[in-house]
């Protein structure tokens, strides 16, 4: 088999000759990836990058370009042999992707979970980008689904049970690239387990979630997405991921803080980025306050001073010119701590 390029590499078509595009990315494919052909249909060729990296025994390929479509045909399965499952989530533009069962049309958000040891044909009509999970079949059987994919599954963001889980893949996802290694073992179970849930979704009707680390990430996932609602708390958490309060605890207590000292911290956060940031300087500390879920000033500036050292007027940067923002300052800040 092809030698791989290094753990963490990166390529654009850009910086040939457009004749040489097709070529660069095919054999660079070949030898990070897999075997494919590639044609592109727009009048500049093809302009695509795909930055690989390394993720314990997955690989990870973040894919952007414009139109084209990939094929990987049952005489590149023979001559180029890749024993993996691919979970390619696409993050933007449209797609369609074709097998000898069927074929789906996938839009962003969505997700297609497919054997590259059986052919099949991608086409992207508009300009696009996309996560790829390439995991050896032996730990997708393993960790994910004894049985393997005998055909190809698409899972959807509209999907309720569904949705949850594909975002918080593209946010680990997302999170790996820029930084170069290969280790981070956590990271790869994350992964792993995210992967299993949507599997398990449509393998036999389960429930998703239901590993204790995916629990925690679709807490906080739900979490972050409603930390301006001030009815948010363990309680509204659970129910939103249908276990109890008590198990929503447990699982938190793996890792740290409890749901509700999380969901404070996480709302402090958001509070003093916005307060450290000039364009939110015709806010007030209490529509701030309001803005991430809390219910008075008097108790943001409390917990807010607790927990950075300063008062929320004192983290506003200086925006009205030397004297009259210090003034200002001061002025706020003596409010906060009436």
């Amino acid at each position: 088999m092809p030698g791989r390029p290094a753990a963490f590499s990166r390529i654009s078509t850009r910086s040939v000759a457009l004749a040489d595009r097709v070529d660069l990315w095919e054999d660079y494919n070949r030898r990070a990836l897999v075997g494919l052909t590639c044609s592109p249909y727009a009048e500049d060729g093809l302009l695509a990058t795909q930055t690989n990296t390394g993720l314990g025994s997955l690989r990870l390929a973040g894919i952007a370009g414009n139109e084209h479509v990939i094929e990987r045909s049952p005489r590149t399965c023979r001559a180029a042999p890749k024993d993996s499952v691919f979970a390619t989530l696409l993050v933007s533009g449209r797609a369609v992707f074709f097998h000898g069962g069927g074929c789906f049309t996938l839009g962003a958000g969505d997700l297609v979970l497919y054997d590259t040891r059986r052919s099949y044909l991608l086409g992207f009509p508009t300009a696009m980008r996309q996560l790829l999970v390439d995991m050896p079949r032996e730990v997708f059987a393993e960790r994910c689904l004894p049985g393997g994919v005998p055909a190809p599954l698409v899972f959807g963001r509209g999907a309720p049970d569904e949705a949850p889980l594909l975002r918080c893949l593209e946010t680990v996802l997302a999170d790996r690239f820029g930084r170069p290694g290969t280790g981070d073992a956590a990271a790869e179970r994350t992964v792993l387990e995210l992967v299993r849930s949507l599997a398990v979704l449509r393998g036999d009707g389960g429930r998703g979630g239901g590993e204790p680390g995916t629990r925690l990430l679709l807490a906080k996932e739900h979490i972050d997405r409603h930390l301006a609602d001030p009815r948010l708390g363990p309680e509204h958490v659970a129910n939103a991921l249908g276990i109890s309060t008590r198990q929503l605890g447990r699982d938190f207590r793996r890792a740290g803080p409890s749901p509700s000292r999380y969901i404070l911290e996480r709302r402090l956060e958001r509070a003093r980025q916005d307060l450290a940031d000039p364009a939110s300087a015709r806010l007030t500390v209490a529509d701030i306050a309001h803005r991430w879920g809390f219910a008075g000033q008097p108790h943001f500036t409390r917990v807010f001073r607790d927990r950075f050292g300063r008062t929320p007027g004192e983290i506003r940067p200086a925006v009205m010119g030397p004297g009259r923002a210090d003034r200002a300052v001061v002025r706020q800040s003596s409010r906060d701590t009436l």
